[in-house]
């Protein structure tokens, strides 16, 4: 799954993090200062509150600074274990990570917005200031330029990523077509290696922008939102404390992650059964095309029988699991609501202030709530991880997962597909 596009993957992604963390070092220790010696002077004060902020000197440095890391990266492993995917899994990799960056820093951008525009919008109504139609479609212009660069580089990500996950799925597709012989009396071979591959690739993907980008917007929210608690000194029910903002965030976060993995413990192991059960299936009508022998409808009858067994057991657990998992979601809605409540009551914030809280806070513990908005998925991904580690097994001559060997145990007892995939 790795060793195909990624050179030496253990080695390679305990380097990436050590290189990461040292360039992450090197620029708060005195890196972002180099800048100005190159003529790209800090910007005096805030960064501009529109779609300038993007090209002002201080993100152009960064920008320069992060493609400088990538390149020396990419060089020390092109000579040090050359790989033919290296371009796409190393700099390809890099691209999806810089836009990841980029698409957190709009959100940065959205929510520095929303504190001035709805000041404004606030006084404006209440009477407190006069402006013409020329400044609020200013105020608005400004945010939709935000909005519009952000489409755009959307657009054209969407369109990278398509490619280098059909690049990693073409790595994998070869790796394991180069070793067809052993691995070909793996139960689904066919569907392992056309359909598998397809969906792994896709899904770490997925997860994987999704679990930087999780990082990356909290190290950029969590100051902000620790800065915002200086106006919401009480929380309901337990009263003033330290960075209340902050301390509600993980408590809330870390009670919906650990009410999702309780609830959904069950859901990897039938999602795997459930592939099993589907791929024996789809294998006796694809016989049952070319042999008028195979496909009988007693088999038939009870292949979809062990379809439909697990199907029922699926649904029922994701009965419980998707109840805990959309009632913490609407929950989640309202809670940065409930407790700026007192503030509010006390007229402590204003419209722009509550509305920054209001964002700041979802996306702090949206980042806390990786495994909640994840969970779903995860659990597709550790089912299709299992099916190709058999194939990985094949390869380097290990044992089977017990799963496999238990099919193939009951198929060499002479067992009909039905029995020996039977859940």
């Amino acid at each position: 799954m790795f060793v195909s596009f990624f050179p030496q993957p253990k080695l390679f992604f305990w380097s990436v993090l050590g290189w990461a963390a040292l360039c992450i070092g090197a620029w708060y220790l005195g890196a972002s200062e180099i800048g100005p010696l190159i003529g790209l002077p800090h910007t005096d004060g805030e960064l501009p509150v529109g779609v300038s902020r993007f090209w002002s000197a201080d993100f152009i440095w960064f920008y320069i600074y992060f493609w400088v890391a990538v390149g020396l990266f990419y060089l020390f492993w092109s000579r040090f274990r050359p790989h033919p995917w290296a371009r796409w899994s190393i700099l390809g990799s890099a691209l999806i990570l810089f836009v990841t960056y980029f698409q957190v820093q709009v959100s940065v951008a959205i929510n520095a917005w929303y504190g001035p525009f709805w000041d404004f919008i606030q006084n404006v109504l209440s009477k407190q200031v006069t402006a013409t139609e020329t400044d609020l479609y200013s105020q608005i212009g400004s945010f939709a330029g935000i909005a519009f660069v952000a489409m755009n580089v959307s657009v054209l990500n969407a369109f990278f990523v398509s490619h280098w996950i059909f690049r990693w799925r073409h790595a994998m597709n070869d790796f394991y077509m180069s070793h067809w012989p052993k691995v070909r009396h793996i139960e689904g071979a066919s569907q392992r290696v056309q359909e598998d591959t397809m969906r792994f690739s896709q899904i770490m993907e997925g997860l994987g922008v999704a679990f930087i980008d999780s990082i990356m917007t909290l190290f950029a929210f969590l100051p902000l939102l620790v800065a915002l608690s200086a106006n919401i000194t009480a929380l309901p029910i337990i009263g003033p404390i330290e960075h209340p903002l902050v301390v509600a965030a993980i408590a809330w976060s870390v009670f919906g992650t650990l009410a999702l993995i309780i609830a959904g413990m069950k859901l990897p192991g039938l999602q795997f059964r459930n592939q099993r059960v589907e791929a024996a299936y789809r294998k006796e009508l694809v016989y049952g095309e070319d042999d008028a022998a195979r496909a009988e409808p007693l088999t038939v009858k009870a292949l979809f029988q062990n379809v439909r067994t697990n199907y029922f057991r699926l649904y029922f657990h994701y009965v419980y699991f998707n109840v805990v998992r959309y009632t913490y979601i609407q929950a989640n809605g309202i809670f940065s609501l409930v407790i700026m409540v007192p503030s509010i009551a006390a007229g402590t914030i204003t419209l722009g202030l509550m509305n920054q809280i209001t964002y700041a806070f979802s996306q702090v513990t949206s980042s806390f709530q990786f495994l909640v908005n994840s969970w779903s998925t995860i659990v597709e991904l550790l089912s299709v991880h299992k099916r190709l580690r058999a194939f990985e097994a094949a390869i380097t001559g290990e044992e089977l997962p017990d799963i496999d060997q238990r099919y193939l145990a009951r198929r060499d007892a002479g067992a009909p597909d039905e029995v020996a995939a039977a859940p």
